[in-house]
């Protein structure tokens, strides 16, 4: 950032660009306490390609303690003016939104913008010559089309609110607006989801699968979803035959999946949606159509050919309807982006010169083939696509891949939960070493206890200690689902990596405590649950409200029952002893 440019106070806001053929404006359009709204335009004369514009402000940096965006995961610290990672949204890749939050927890600023489908970059950062922050919001940060305009609502809260409910608050925001409208969520989304990426990979086998399917319907476990390998003999990890989709490993895929309906599960298909690799039919057939051969795995589609939309779309619709699929996770669509040899025209053949709206458009007429067929159909997205556009389309949005890593779990869930309303939001898929102490092993579980968790190890060869403990957090988690999933959530110290965690619905709190630290308890409610995540056996909490008698139950990890009591609590310090990964329960009396 150039520091000789004069940059105004918050609420004013200045907008630079080097493109003088565009007629620039930055309108107030709502203003109440702490929370304004703007409308962004341009208009130029004729079509020209817009070079970056940047809408800048600052505000002294007082009561500053980190910087919030959905993609930090561990990395939430404030940032300088002289570093270059900018956060970058565009329809697949995290959302337009940023938060400044203080030493309490508080929102000190939030904003946000309502183009979730082009390439936009946010920041706040540290200027250490004057200590203020420098924010700004810059559209067409990437090489783009011809435009002759373009418009976009940009929302500013300073409210002194919890950081999450100013979260929440945009994400209310996006949802207002018609093109992005959250499509419907089906039951089965909001249940225990089996997978079979960790514990097979692409060594798939059809009555292995049909026994642990068994297995996890009795354990309350409702879809299967069948990952990479099913489409393929090849298990090089590799997506050299990605393209043409034939259940290779699985010749009879309707009657495997109508064996699967038959154990009580229900099933989806894994698909690499911009992969085209180069030994498959279709890499002949859409030679020339690919916005790049150079990428890593595989030529990447270009969805700007119609004819390469309709292959993608009969691609899905024809083994929803030849299968009688439940769900999809489609993945990889982040890889479907403007590479340095894409061409931005309108010319040979392709209907769109803006690849993010191809994929827009794309997803769209997916969604809407698919949903003709069977209106309940799943659909699932994995970080770091889960921004307010692909809510039109995805209903299952998944914690990033973290195996065998608790806290990132933790974390992902908690920072995609805050963003995406009434989506469902789920853990990666679970899974441990064999010899892990069971202990430990169900810190995998309670630390994903507030997404829906994601199941990727052999049910069928845990040991018993293994198999109980899967067992009973399972059945815990189905019968406090309605706190889990849709109470009232709140994600607490986030440069802390979440310490503690709460969800409160009906006079219930149910608080996940991960760290050695005085947990903060709220009496007024009737039934509390304390899940122990941590490695120590003490769980201190400050008791908040009047005095009262309380049954107080505590369990293993495994379901045992190892103490009750009735304990009069007043309002201060308690202390518990409960094992590792156990549960406390406590029910006013």
């Amino acid at each position: 950032m150039n520091r000789k440019i004069d940059i105004s106070d918050y609420p004013k806001m200045d907008v630079f660009g080097t493109e003088d053929n565009f007629e620039k404006k930055l309108t107030l359009l709502h203003s109440e306490e702490g929370l304004n709204r703007y409308k962004f335009s341009i208009q130029a004369a004729e079509a020209t390609i817009p070079s970056p514009i940047h809408i800048r402000w600052r505000m002294p940096a007082t009561n500053i303690k980190g910087v919030w965006r959905c993609g930090g995961v561990h990395d939430k610290r404030l940032r300088y003016d002289w570093e270059l990672d900018h956060l970058q949204s565009r329809i697949s890749v995290d959302a337009p939104v940023l938060t400044v939050f203080g030493h309490k927890d508080e929102n000190v600023m939030t904003f946000a913008c309502s183009d979730a489908i082009n390439l936009i970059t946010l920041n706040a950062v540290l200027r250490e010559e004057d200590n203020y922050l420098y924010c700004h919001i810059t559209f067409f940060a990437e090489r783009h089309s011809e435009i002759t305009n373009y418009e976009a609502e940009i929302s500013v809260d300073t409210r002194g609110v919890h950081f999450s409910k100013a979260i929440l608050k945009v994400s209310t925001w996006w949802e207002g607006f018609e093109h992005l409208k959250p499509c419907k969520v089906p039951a089965f989304a909001k249940a225990p989801l089996y997978s079979t990426w960790y514990n097979y990979h692409q060594n798939l086998d059809a009555a292995s699968l049909l026994k642990e399917c068994a297995t996890a319907h009795q354990l309350g476990y409702e879809l299967i979803i069948l990952d990479d390998g099913w489409q393929t003999l090849d298990t090089n990890r590799g997506y050299d035959y990605t393209g043409d989709w034939q259940p290779d490993r699985f010749p009879d895929m309707a009657d495997f999946v109508k064996q699967v309906h038959q154990t009580g599960m229900k099933l989806g298909l894994w698909y690499s949606v911009p992969f085209c690799g180069k030994k498959s039919k279709a890499y002949q057939q859409f030679q020339g159509k690919f916005l790049t051969e150079n990428h890593r795995w595989a030529p990447v589609f270009d969805p700007r050919y119609p004819e390469v939309r309709e292959y993608l779309i009969d691609t899905y619709t024809n083994a929803l309807q030849a299968w009688n699929l439940d769900a999809f996770k489609l993945d990889f669509i982040d890889d479907f982006k403007t590479y340095p040899e894409t061409v931005l025209t309108k010319a040979d053949g392709r209907d769109f010169a803006n690849v993010n709206e191809a994929v827009d458009q794309l997803l769209t007429d997916v969604m809407a083939a698919l949903r003709t067929i069977k209106p309940n159909i799943g659909i699932e997205f994995r970080q770091q696509y889960v921004g307010p556009a692909l809510r039109k389309f995805g209903n299952m949005f998944r914690a990033f891949d973290c195996p065998n890593d608790p806290v990132s779990n933790r974390i992902r869930i908690a920072d995609v939960k805050m963003l995406c309303g009434e989506t469902a939001v789920h853990s990666d898929m679970l899974t441990w070493h064999a010899d892990e102490k069971v202990e430990l092993a169900a810190l995998q579980v309670l630390n994903a206890i507030f997404g829906v968790p994601q199941m990727s190890v052999l049910l069928n060869l845990l040991s018993e200690a293994h198999f109980k403990m899967v067992e009973f957090y399972t059945n815990y988690w189905k019968s406090n689902a309605n706190v889990l999933i849709d109470g009232q959530f709140k994600a607490n110290s986030p440069l802390a990596n979440y310490p503690y965690l709460s969800a409160t619905k009906n006079n219930k709190t149910i608080y996940g405590l991960y760290e050695d630290m005085v947990l903060p308890v709220d009496l007024t409610q009737t039934s509390i649950d304390i899940l122990n995540a941590k490695t120590s056996e003490q769980v201190i909490i400050n008791a908040q409200g009047e005095e009262a008698t309380w049954q107080i139950t505590i369990f293993d990890c495994s379901g045992d029952e190892v103490d009750v009591s009735s304990v009069s609590l007043t309002s201060g310090i308690h202390a518990f002893v409960t094992p590792i990964s156990g549960l406390i329960q406590m029910q006013k009396l």
